[in-house]
């Protein structure tokens, strides 16, 4: 497939989130996260649109007042997924890079190259993976793995220890970025199937694909997938991005 492949950027933003309310709204050095994570998507260059897909009002006003463009979606939906195939079934676009909105720092350099792997339209559905050497992560639940087949599709995604190794021969893992860029037809076949008993146990959507032969290609990142869960990770963003500016005033 060409370059001419329309692309957009979909940022899935819930008000109620049972951890941190009002979390897309929540200040990350002075400006709403929402904002932050529309401008690192800007900062790609390749989307033919950004698009905030909510379900409240607050949100979306915020987002028009910094001139980004938000679309009002159901109250109802069960994931991010569903929520972006709410907007994207009714565009014309091609494809679309599912963004979280709770990630400010999001890596332009990354989404670049998500972007380039999806205009080949030889990819169903694309994310990003990084490599992980602590043993705490390997072992945590909240952390999840993934496995890589040598033509680097997703052989399983797993919140388990895998692959196995014993501790003496650790030597790090492949840790999970959750980003994705999706063909159109590739999220209409995940939205039209039930959720498979994989994915119901080990609470990862991503399993529904694999399950039912829709393969995932898997990328190696340098970004590690810094995100915002509880309102505690607010200070540690904010230190990062004063690193950040630091260090190029200093270049």
């Amino acid at each position: 497939m060409n370059k001419t492949m329309k692309i957009a950027a979909i940022i899935p933003a819930r008000y109620h989130s049972t951890r941190f309310l009002g979390k897309p709204l929540a200040l990350i050095a002075g400006k709403p996260m929402i904002e932050r994570v529309y401008h690192q998507a800007a900062r790609c260059e390749k989307f033919s649109d950004i698009i905030v897909a909510t379900d409240d009002q607050r949100i979306a006003d915020v987002v028009e007042r910094f001139g980004g463009h938000a679309v009002m979606t159901s109250p109802h939906h069960g994931s991010g997924t569903e929520r972006l195939w709410e907007v994207l079934e009714k565009s014309d676009f091609d494809a679309a890079v599912n963004i979280q909105g709770d990630e400010p720092i999001i890596s332009e350099i990354l989404l670049r190259e998500l972007v380039d792997r999806m205009e080949t339209g030889r990819c169903e559905v694309v994310t990003a993976y990084h490599y992980n050497n602590s043993y705490e992560d390997y072992l945590s639940r909240h952390v999840v793995k993934v496995v890589i087949a040598a033509n680097s599709q997703a052989l399983y995604f797993s919140r388990s220890p895998i692959p196995f190794v014993e501790e003496k021969d650790f030597s790090g893992f492949f840790h999970h970025i959750g980003i994705y860029g999706y063909l159109k037809r590739a999220v209409e076949m995940f939205i039209k199937l039930p959720k498979s008993p994989l994915e119901k146990s080990e609470k990862l959507e991503q399993l529904r694909f694999l399950e039912n032969g829709i393969p995932i290609h898997a990328m190696q990142s340098k970004y590690r997938g810094l995100g915002v869960d509880v309102p505690g990770d607010v200070q540690r963003i904010e230190k990062m991005l004063l690193e950040k500016e630091e260090n190029k005033n200093h270049e």
